[in-house]
């Protein structure tokens, strides 16, 4: 059992209603980018063309969240703990009891920096040395963001601090921005701001000279000329992997610019780009949904989201985004020492 962190937000238009509106927003435009994007995931444009023409909807019989979803459930459970009284020790301790000192078998739908840091962890090794693995600049983070946001509603600055602590036992450097900027952008929505405004968070929150930086300003830049623009600003084109934060977070920040925050037009914009489809549809999702609320996220879109199954986060299942929504923004009349479980 765990209390919930002292108040940690700031007034926002509505109050605690509305507040509780974009958190549900923010985190089931996550878990809807994801399921609609996983099938396209690591596809170029014209192979998603061939297949199914443009994606309109889910092309999945089954459509279900991946490693995104549930990694933002950890982290949400994480911060439902600790709140702003989060220390990358306490991270480290909650990856190795709600995931790598868990008998779950083989890694299973984990990305390359998950599985790196979860062999450094079961290796006797501490962050921040957890990080350093082929992969530390990967958008692992960056998918994972959006609670910190949601938490630190109208606090840009404090949520990326805060998602920097979680991303110090998996990522370095670029890996790092990129979840910097998702938070901050969240945070920015769950107060009013407007996608300009949004945009302007994220980007305040990681060094102007960084690869995130620039990719996020291409993006942007080339968003009024529609996705194949914001692609082709974007793609590091023949490059192997499609995970590396600055590229993911560029996408999903032209996703959402070039449909002006519309949630619809942002998660389908993202996804219809391929390369890390889930993750970019997610990310953008979370900030379009943290913008408008969940009223925006078309009802059967909505519906297809169920409990969390644990196939790639065996601790996670049974959870659903909407419950880490609600830990993360409790009522206005909520005691500081009231208890809500948090671990799984």
């Amino acid at each position: 059992m765990a209390s919930i962190a002292c108040n940690h937000q700031v007034p926002v238009p509505g109050g605690a209603e509305e507040l509780r509106d974009r958190a549900r927003g923010a985190l089931l435009g996550l878990a809807v980018g994801d399921a609609l994007g996983a099938p396209a995931e690591n596809l170029r444009p014209s192979e998603i063309r061939r297949r199914w023409g443009r994606i309109e909807g889910f092309v999945a019989d089954d459509p279900a969240g991946t490693d995104d979803t549930e990694y933002a459930i950890f982290s949400g459970l994480l911060l439902a703990r600790y709140g702003s009284a989060l220390t990358v020790a306490r991270a480290e301790t909650a990856w190795h009891r709600w995931i790598a000192d868990l008998d779950e078998g083989p890694f299973r739908g984990a990305g390359f920096s998950e599985r790196g840091t979860l062999e450094n962890l079961r290796r006797g090794l501490a962050a921040p040395v957890t990080a350093q693995h082929r992969h530390a600049w990967s958008d692992g983070l960056a998918m994972r963001a959006a609670p910190f946001g949601v938490f630190a509603a109208g606090r840009p600055t404090e949520a990326a601090r805060l998602v920097a602590i979680d991303g110090t036992v998996s990522h370095e450097g670029e890996g790092i921005y990129g979840g910097r900027a998702v938070a901050a952008g969240v945070a920015a929505a769950m107060a009013g701001a407007g996608p300009a405004s949004v945009i302007g968070a994220a980007l305040s929150v990681v060094p102007m000279d960084s690869w995130t930086a620039r990719s996020m300003r291409r993006a942007v830049v080339a968003a009024p000329d529609g996705e194949r623009a914001v692609r082709s600003a974007v793609v590091v084109a023949g490059y192997p992997w499609s995970d590396l934060a600055p590229e993911a977070v560029g996408l999903a920040f032209g996703a959402f610019a070039a449909a002006r925050g519309d949630f619809r037009d942002s998660v389908l914009t993202a996804v219809n780009m391929g390369r890390d489809a889930d993750t970019t549809a997610a990310v953008a999702g979370a900030l379009a949904g943290a913008v408008h609320g969940a009223g925006a996220i078309p009802p059967d879109w909505a519906e297809a989201i169920g409990q969390v199954r644990g196939s790639c986060l065996p601790a996670m299942q049974g959870y659903h985004v909407l419950d880490i929504a609600d830990l993360l923004t409790p009522d206005e009349d909520t005691t500081h020492g009231s208890d809500r479980e948090t671990t799984p």
